[in-house]
C-alpha cells in the first residue's frame, strides 16, 4: 500500500509500542506524517518516532491522558499547528485491570472506563469536529475524515474476570455505529478494527510457556498468534480510498478467533 496515505496526517493514541506502534508504522510506510500519543511509555514512543524517520516519514511524540478532555484538546492543537490538518484518527490506547467481578475495586472498573471507552469518544469528539470544519480535500481523500477504533474481539465474546475490560469494548461497538450513522453524509467514515491474540506487552504474560501458548493457539483456527502489522495494515487500508464505501463496521483481526472455534467438532 505505497502512498496510498501521501500527504495526510494520521493522530495514533497509544503508539508507543504494540498495536498502535505497529498502525503508526504502517501509515508511515504508506505516505502519511504521524502523531505519535504516549501516556506513559515516552521512551518507547521516541523508538517508534526514530524508526519513523528513518523511513523517510514526518512524525511528532506527544504525550496525553486520553480520559481528560483538556488533554485530548491540546492533541489536536498541537497536531493542526504542526502539520494543519489530521485526515486520519485512530484511538488505540487501552488498559487491562482485572479481577472477578466480586472483587473488582470500582477505581478499577472506572480506570478501564475512562481510558478505553471515555477516551475514545472524546478523541472521536475532537476528530469530527475537526473533519466537519476542514471538508473534504478532493486531491488528498474522498472523505471528510476517517475514525479507526481500536476495539478487540472481546466486544462480541464474553470475558470473565476482564469484565470492565469487555464492558468498554462492548460499548465501543455502538459508538462507532452511532458516529457512522450520524455523519455518514458529512463524508465523515468512522470503523473499527477487533484484533484477537497480538503479540503485545498486555498479553505477554499468557505467553510466557510453551503450554501456555498452545493453549492460546487453540483458540486460533489459524494456527498462529497475530503480530502488530496484521493490525497496522488492515488500519491503512481503512484509511485509504480503497475503502472509501465502508462505513460503520468493525473488522476482526483474529485468525478466525470469532468462530468460536471450541464448536469445530458440533460443540
Amino acid at each position: 500500500m505505497v502512498n496510498v496515505l501521501k500527504n495526510q496526517t494520521a493522530l495514533i493514541t497509544g503508539s508507543s509500542s504494540g498495536i498502535g506502534k505497529g498502525i503508526a508504522v504502517a501509515m508511515a510506510k504508506a505516505g502519511a506524517s504521524v502523531v505519535l500519543i504516549y501516556h506513559n511509555n515516552k521512551e518507547g514512543a521516541e523508538e517508534t518516532a526514530q524508526l519513523i524517520n528513518s523511513l523517510g516519514a514526518k512524525c511528532i511524540v506527544l504525550q496525553a491522558d486520553v480520559s481528560k478532555e483538556a488533554a485530548v484538546k491540546k492533541l489536536f492543537t498541537t497536531a493542526i499547528k504542526e502539520f494543519n490538518t489530521v485526515d486520519i484518527v485512530v484511538p488505540n490506547a487501552g488498559i487491562q485491570k482485572d479481577y472477578p467481578l466480586h472483587k473488582m475495586p470500582l477505581a478499577a472498573w472506572q480506570q478501564v472506563l475512562d481510558i478505553n471507552l471515555t477516551g475514545q469518544f472524546l478523541c472521536a469528539k475532537e476528530a469530527i469536529n475537526l473533519f466537519l470544519k476542514q471538508g473534504i480535500r478532493k486531491d488528498i481523500s474522498k472523505a471528510a475524515g476517517k475514525l479507526i477504533h481500536i476495539s478487540s474481539v472481546h466486544d462480541v465474546i464474553p470475558w470473565s474476570g476482564h469484565a470492565n475490560y469487555a464492558a468498554a469494548k462492548g460499548g465501543l461497538d455502538m459508538l462507532m455505529r452511532s458516529i457512522a450513522q450520524g455523519y455518514a453524509a458529512n463524508k465523515i467514515r468512522c470503523n473499527a478494527i477487533a484484533p484477537g491474540a497480538i503479540k503485545t506487552k498486555i498479553n505477554e504474560d499468557a505467553r510466557d510457556t510453551k503450554e501456555e501458548r498452545e493453549a492460546m493457539l487453540k483458540l486460533i483456527p489459524y494456527g498462529r498468534i497475530g503480530e502488530p502489522v496484521d493490525i497496522g495494515n488492515v488500519a491503512c487500508w481503512l484509511a485509504s480510498d480503497y475503502s472509501d464505501y465502508i462505513n460503520g463496521e468493525t473488522i476482526y483481526v483474529d485468525g478466525g478467533m470469532t468462530t468460536y472455534p471450541g464448536f469445530k467438532g458440533n460443540g
